[in-house]
């Protein structure tokens, strides 16, 4: 890997693109926000929703998060509401497989979770991020627990198969050395006059110093092995008490190496918008949101309902549906209103007269491919071993991740993510089997822990493509798709209304869905009043 000089130099344009890697990651996160891959909750209290008119009944599809929201306040505003779930379980893509489930993937794979008591792997969402507000809210409302999650820990590794021989390298020696190295050179730039133009002779010692304690260098400005670089990239032997307790200097990498590694690129993941402390998780893992707004809506959603069409008259709207616990009997459901959360990537196989700008909205939205490994290992070797306490691993291998987990320290066994998969590679691991890609992900592992073969017990693999009820992670926007059809998804069509991750500017995040409906209803409400109720 060459992500360094030509010829042994450095041009502007490297050092630029090192110094926004670093210090700019405000660029980074608005090409993601023009991906719709990021983006601040636009959430701003409990949706504006009054009195329904008498008699006024919604008919809600799908239990995931937006349709759980959309119910629980519909309720209390008055409305009569149901919901139909195509699962045996309450929200959809926020769940947690422990011990004892049982899941079948489109195929027929079977796959029963093993892990002991107290451990599990959220297949779908993992963090709750400090700013998303409405799904912080309604944790509170519902009474989930929740404790801190780890995002960023220096003591994690980074990992480049063509980067130091294939050899993982901590988070603290690569950035306290790639901070320095910067340092170093700008510290150069400003000594030898380069910068005299932009900044004032009193800013250019402020600068200096700046820079001498940012980067940790010497008093010659020279990023150097020395206590002061030590305490930000970690000692070769850390102080202790007593006789021979002193301390021993660690050297730095050489500015080449850690370029040509390409390990830096990681560096800025925890300074993107969407993944600074604070992050939070469920106790007992993400799923608890779900089960608990189950809990609170009680009868009003019926599970393992799979709708098969969807029809409105200016009357009101019917969605037909086969009773997956009764042998697939027909039945069939009303209501006044109509709010569909159900994945585009099902809802366009599904006949609904809606007019052609939202069906076209529906088939236009590409959903993206993601597998996730949940590996349970017979002792914590990350904590013993290698002291690890929460965080990611970050590699260029195919498995991408490995996540920590944040809970349930010195415990005697523990659950890794054991790779987060991503486009070409998730649908290669997809066309596995279950086994085969726990396998692959073992392997891969082992390079970077190579106690995984020998403490590796059981695991589960979901394969979002295979699921059955989304055929897919989540939508996938790109600006011309947002500017063509985004409008026109999120916009009435007659007596429905569609809400959930897709139809919001926060795909992927928990957050999209519980905004997107909160504006749903909203607008219903505004109808259902102006039209005077029930149909």
């Amino acid at each position: 890997m060459d992500g360094g000089s030509s010829g042994g130099g450095i041009t502007r344009r490297q050092l630029l693109r090192m110094i926004g890697m670093t210090a700019g990651s405000a660029v980074m996160y608005q090409a993601m926000t023009s991906l719709g891959l990021a983006a601040e909750s636009g959430y701003s209290g409990p949706p504006k929703v009054g009195k329904a008119p008498p008699g006024a009944s919604v008919l809600i599809l799908g239990a995931g998060i937006a349709g759980m929201v959309a119910a629980m306040e519909l309720r209390d505003a008055g409305y009569k509401v149901q919901i139909l779930e195509f699962n045996d379980r309450p929200g959809g893509r926020n769940w947690s497989i422990r011990g004892g489930d049982r899941y079948t993937e489109l195929g027929g794979e079977t796959q029963v979770c093993e892990f002991d008591e107290g451990h599990y792997i959220n297949p779908g969402p993992w963090r709750l991020p400090y700013h998303h507000h409405g799904i912080l809210h309604y944790c509170k409302r519902l009474g989930v627990t929740l404790e801190n999650f780890v995002q960023v820990n220096y003591n994690a590794y980074l990992h480049g198969q063509n980067a130091f021989d294939g050899k993982p390298q901590r988070h603290r020696p690569i950035q306290a050395d790639y901070h320095g190295h910067v340092a170093e050179l700008l510290a150069k730039a400003a000594q030898g006059g380069g910068l005299d133009q932009l900044v004032s002779e009193q800013d250019k010692q402020i600068l200096l110093a700046s820079l001498q304690w940012w980067g940790a260098l010497d008093q010659d400005y020279r990023y150097t092995g020395n206590h002061g670089s030590s305490d930000r990239r970690g000692f070769n032997k850390d102080p202790g008490g007593g006789l021979g307790a002193a301390p021993e200097i660690s050297q730095p990498m050489k500015l080449d190496d850690l370029l040509r590694s390409g390990l830096w690129s990681n560096l800025p993941i925890g300074a993107l918008y969407d993944m600074q402390t604070t992050l939070m998780q469920p106790v007992g893992g993400m799923g608890r949101i779900g089960e608990a707004f189950g809990r609170e809506l009680g009868s009003l959603i019926r599970y393992q309902c799979k709708v098969t069409r969807i029809e409105q008259n200016d009357a009101g709207v019917t969605a037909h549906f086969s009773d997956l616990a009764n042998g697939g009997a027909e039945h069939s459901a009303s209501a006044d209103w109509c709010v569909c959360t159900i994945p585009l990537s099902i809802l366009g196989q599904i006949p609904m007269n809606v007019g052609a700008p939202m069906q076209a909205a529906i088939r236009a939205l590409p959903y993206a491919s993601s597998v996730k490994l949940g590996l349970q290992f017979k002792r914590r070797f990350w904590e013993e071993d290698d002291h690890i306490y929460g965080g990611i691993t970050f590699t260029d291998l195919p498995i991408t991740t490995i996540g920590y987990p944040s809970h349930g320290y010195h415990s005697e066994k523990g659950v890794l993510l054991g790779g987060y998969l991503w486009g070409t590679e998730a649908m290669r691991f997809t066309s596995m089997t279950p086994a085969q890609r726990i396998q692959e992900g073992l392997k891969q592992g082992a390079k970077i822990h190579p106690q995984y073969l020998d403490e590796f017990e059981n695991g589960v693999a979901m394969a979002w493509h295979r699921s059955p009820f989304t055929l897919g992670c989540f939508g996938q926007w790109t600006d011309a798709l947002r500017e063509e059809h985004y409008d026109n998804l999120c916009a009435f069509d007659g007596r429905i209304v569609l809400a959930g991750e897709h139809a919001s500017y926060i795909p992927a995040w928990q957050e999209g869905a519980v905004t997107s409906a909160m504006n749903a209803i909203e607008r219903l409400h505004q109808r259902a009043t102006a039209q005077g109720g029930a149909a």
